[in-house]
Order: C-alpha cells, then structure tokens, then sequence
C-alpha cells in the first residue's frame, strides 16, 4: 500500500516531537502526536514533547517491573519525562544531550561512554544507542495509535542541525535506521523544517511578505544549541524560489546554559543566607531555575517566584529552604548575559584555558549576539544585513529574548533589516510540524527550499616529499564537494590522479569548512586555518588489493555523490581498470574490522 501519512521527527537536544499529516487530506495542516513515556514509577503517559534524556535503572529497578526501558544490546533505559527528572538525584545515571556528543569528533560515538564520567559500576550506552531509544520510543507510540499505517511504511523525515557534518548525520541515520525507520527516509535540517511550518502556516500569502533579493535568518536557540541559517529569496524566471546560502557552526550554547546561570546566581543567594548547597541540591537547583525561567518570562508572569530545594542535614531533613527571585533579577541576567547589545565587529571569546576538563566542547562565550556577529560577517558581509528574521527553538517563547535580537539588528544594517516573521504555532513543535510539510512536498509537490550541502568537503593527500626523522608529510586538502552540493547529482574530480594505497593499513583524513563558499572540486589548499577548515572522522581501514597486480598502490580518480536522501558517498575509481572502493566520509571504525570493499561499477 503506498504511504498513507508523511511523519515528521525533531530528533532534539532537549525535546523531541513527532508530527504528522495525512497525504490524502487537501490542505490539511500538521498534528502534534503525544508520545507515551514514564512519568513516575508506574506510570505511563502520553506527553507532546519527549525529553531527551535517558535514565539507566538500577537491577532492583528492573527487576521490580515499574519502569518500562527499552531494551537491546546496549541495556536497558528509560528515556522521557521520568529519565528527566531522575537528573535531579540521579544524575550519574542520567543520559543528557546526546544529539551533541553525535556531532563531537574527539570520540568514538558507537562505544558506550554517556554519562560522561559516571563510576565504573555505572553501565554506559554509546551517543548513538542513546538516540536509537529515543527513536524508538517514538516509533512505538506511532504504531500503537496508528496500527494500520505501520511507521516503517509511512515517508518520514528526520531533523538534524544544519550545522551537523557529514559523520553527524550517518551517525544520525546510523541511529535511525537501528530503531525501526524505513531505509528511504529522509534527513532535513532543522531550520529548513522551521522555515517549512511557516510557508504551511501562511498559505500563498507568502509570497507577498518576501521580494527577490530579500533573506530570511533563522535564529534557532533550542535548549542546548544555538544555529544560525540564511535563506534568500530569488527570482527564477517569474516564479520565487527560496536558497538556502549558508549555515552556521554548531554552537553548543542554549537554555540550559540560561537555567546553568540562573542556578549560579541562586546558590549565591542562598549562600548570603548561609545555606551551602551540596551537589545533590546544586542539581535540584538547576531543574527548579528552569522552572523559574519559564514562569517568570512567560506571558502574565508574576513580579515574583520562589526557589525551594529539599533541605539537608539533621536539621532540616524533610523540610526545605527557599528563596525569592524577582522578574526583572531574570530579565536582566539573561538579557545582558546572553543577548547584550555589541557592535557588528564583535566577536565571541575565545578559550583561555591552556588545560580543560575533557568533554563536550562548550562554548566560553555566552553571548548570542557575538556569535551571530560572527557569522553574519562570514557570509552576509557587514554592509548587508538579513531582512527578515524566523525564530526557532524554546528559547525565542519569551518575547524579550526576540525583541532583543531584533533591536540589535536593526542597529547594525538599520530599520529595512530584522523583520519578524511572526509564528503562528507553538516554537516546540515548529521543526516537526515543518518536516512533516517538507515530506509532502517531496511527495505531492509544494514549494521546496533548495540549498544542497551546507558545506565544502575535502580529502587530505600526503604530499610526495621524502621522509624526514619525526616529521610528518605535509598534508594538502583536496575538495570533493563543493557547497550547494544538490542531492541526486554526483561529480568528477578534476585534476592529477592520486595513489590509493591497497593491501595495508592506511589513514584517511577528512575535512569540512562553512566558509570557504567558493571552492569547487579539485581546488587544492596548501594550508588553512582552524577557521577555515574543521577536520571531522579520520578512517582507518585496509582496502583490498590484487596482490597479482598491485604494488601496495593503485592509481586512481575521485567521484563524489550524494544521495537523494543527503548521504556523501566518495568513489575512488580505478585508473585505467574497472575497480572501485567507495569511502565512507562520516565515521570511525571499530579496530580491526573493515570499512569499504571494491565493487564492480553500477
């Protein structure tokens, strides 16, 4: 039976949501599906939003029978509102943010290492085991309310960062795959997807709001990250199409961090009081500030609201200490804190730090408005600022925190910039709702946002120069894929043929930049800057050889493809020969086992 519903995912730091629409109702508009998960110890609901976090159960735990884990190779784990607020007194067992450390290169996403620096005697799922549950959570609630339209026969979309590079999203897809999804589904990234439930929400009207030339500036704050996209809007022969230009680096910097302050500011409080919170009620603290923030920058807020932890010591045991926190204390710490008003030269801080604790690579600079400084810099140019601004992400609910933003453009580039384009559905569901649209769109036809890769990919090549004792051969980086890179196409790289090196161990390099917008495959860089080009996962493999023919090398050409479905495919084609080794551009490699095997040509 073909597909009776196009399901869309936001696979988030913080929440995750589905949503869904029926491919057979002429405009019909995105629904939000509740996803069942534990609240308490027995208990189980259906809640709009997932909270993505995990929480691994003691044995006792699971043998009592009171929460319902999933299950697989990895162990067991609650994920959801319960894995949530076990945070609190647990967190040593509890599985946050797991969507970062899928983007973080430094270790080996597959091998269990969450929670970061929890005991031995913890056991520990791997970030992509940890979004594998998560997912899978959500495929269970699809089936159960939809028994008749089975998830895995329905199109779904997946969100991911804009900001996520090329190992991110197969890890991501790595993930999905795992849980139940359907081999064709689709990644999309997320401020697309957020772009995509506004185009739903306005109809044909669209068009009128933006002219060719104009851009729109997603600004997404969600919970744990913070990215930045421009889109433009240009002229095809009298039809508007929407481009997506550039994307932003993955900035590891949201509410959480605003919760974080909040929790510092607080203990200080309680401190002039006398009360020295210990860890256990430093992390309470944290979870009760959230709760705060959002109370006291939602609409109708009170002057004021109270924060009260469990007490501790012979004292006060089940009693508590509280403080007051007053809105304008909130407003005032998060505004100058995190969107202060600087100049269009701004930069974020850098580290400072010759030594740090390892573990995800967070941000020193807490300031939103630097970083998009930065990146409005990179790809607009100062003299040109976007003309309109979405907003996405929990975050942007509090009106000032818009407001903000939107003054501070407007005293860069003047009053024609930072144009709100006003949502009307909830900011926690805009991605899902978005992907959903975007899913029937593919389907059915609608506008669609074009844009292709958001970044340049390269490939290291060992220069040919002879050894010298402890030094390494210079590395040139050659590009395979250029930004914009459309899904569906595939490329020659021009230039010299390459040595693939056969029969033995070998160690491939790969590269990323957002910056360089210009280069085209077979454009070779000498040298760079960290700015200009990130390095992601290198791959250590052993290529098949005919040891007949093969003198531990092979002369070869490079074909780069990337798939309909966005996954980047590097082919080494064999000069002269009808070999061919494709290259996975994305992930590490368990030692010892083999990552690519020669094929015949398609």
């Amino acid at each position: 039976m073909p597909p009776k519903y196009s399901i869309g995912i936001d696979l988030g730091t913080t929440n995750s949501a589905l949503a869904y629409v029926d491919l057979d109702a002429r405009d019909a508009h995105p629904q939000i599906l509740p996803i069942y998960q534990a609240v308490a110890p027995g208990v189980v609901e259906p809640l709009p939003l997932l909270p993505s976090f995990g929480y691994i159960p003691t044995d006792d735990e699971l043998a009592s029978g009171a929460l319902p884990a999933h299950r697989d190779e990895e162990g067991a784990l609650v994920v959801g509102r319960y894995a949530r607020d076990r945070a609190a007194d647990a967190a040593v067992r509890t599985i946050a943010a797991a969507k970062s450390w899928l983007c973080y290169p430094r270790v080996d996403r597959r091998k269990p290492i969450l929670p970061w620096n929890a005991p031995r005697d913890v056991p520990k799922r791997s970030p992509v085991g940890a979004s594998r549950a998560y997912l899978s959570t959500i495929i269970e609630t699809w089936n159960r309310a939809h028994p008749e339209s089975p998830f895995a026969e329905q199109i779904v979309v997946l969100t991911v960062p804009a900001s996520f590079d090329a190992s991110a999203r197969e890890l991501t897809r790595e993930a999905a795959i795992a849980a139940g999804f359907p081999a064709e589904f689709v990644l999309l990234e997320e401020p697309q997807a957020a772009l995509y439930a506004w185009l739903d929400s306005r109809g044909e009207k669209w068009r009128k709001q933006l002219k060719p030339g104009e851009s729109i500036l997603v600004c997404d704050v969600g919970g744990g990250t913070t990215d930045f996209t421009l889109i433009e809007a240009r002229d095809n022969q009298g039809d508007l199409e929407l481009h997506r230009v550039a994307v932003g680096n993955h900035i590891l910097l949201g509410g959480d961090n605003m919760d974080v302050a909040l929790a510092v500011y607080a203990q200080q409080r309680f401190a002039e009081k006398g009360h020295k919170l210990d860890a256990w009620q430093s992390v309470s603290l944290w979870h009760a500030c959230r709760h705060a923030k959002e109370t006291l920058l939602g609409p109708e807020a009170p002057e004021r609201t109270s924060l009260a932890i469990a007490g501790r010591g012979t004292r006060l045991i089940g009693g508590s200490i509280s403080i007051e926190i007053s809105r304008d204390e909130v407003r005032s710490l998060l505004l100058e804190g995190f969107y202060p008003r600087c100049a269009p030269t701004d930069r974020p801080a850098s580290r400072g730090a010759g030594f740090r604790q390892l573990g995800l690579p967070f941000e020193t600079d807490t300031a939103i408005t630097r970083h998009l400084a930065g990146f409005l810099a990179d790809h607009a140019g100062l003299g040109r600022g976007p003309t309109h601004v979405l907003f996405n992400g929990g975050v942007f609910k509090a009106g000032i925190f818009r407001d903000r933003l939107l003054e501070v453009l407007r005293d860069w580039f003047g009053d024609s910039s930072g144009r709100w384009l006003k949502e009307d559905e909830d900011l926690d569901f805009a991605v899902a709702r978005g992907a959903a649209c975007y899913g029937r769109a593919k389907t059915r036809g609608g506008i669609r946002i074009r844009g292709g890769t958001a970044r340049a990919y390269y490939v290291g090549i060992e220069t040919a120069l002879p050894a010298v004792p402890g030094v390494p051969r210079p590395v040139h980086a050659l590009c395979v894929a250029p930004v914009g890179m459309e899904e569906g196409t595939s490329c020659e790289v021009p230039g010299e043929e390459i040595a693939l090196v056969v029969g033995e161990r070998a160690h491939f390099r790969f590269f990323s930049s957002t910056q360089r917008m210009e280069d085209r495959p077979g454009v070779i860089l000498e040298q760079w800057s960290e700015d200009e080009l990130q390095e992601t996962d290198s791959l250590e493999t052993v290529l098949p050889a005919n040891t007949a023919s093969d003198a531990g090398w092979v002369p070869v050409r490079l074909e780069t493809r990337l798939t309909e479905l966005g996954v980047l495919e590097i082919w080494c084609v064999e000069s002269g020969g009808n070999r061919r080794w494709k290259l996975e551009f994305s992930v590490r490699e368990p030692e010892g086992e083999e990552a690519t095997t020669p094929t015949a040509p398609p």
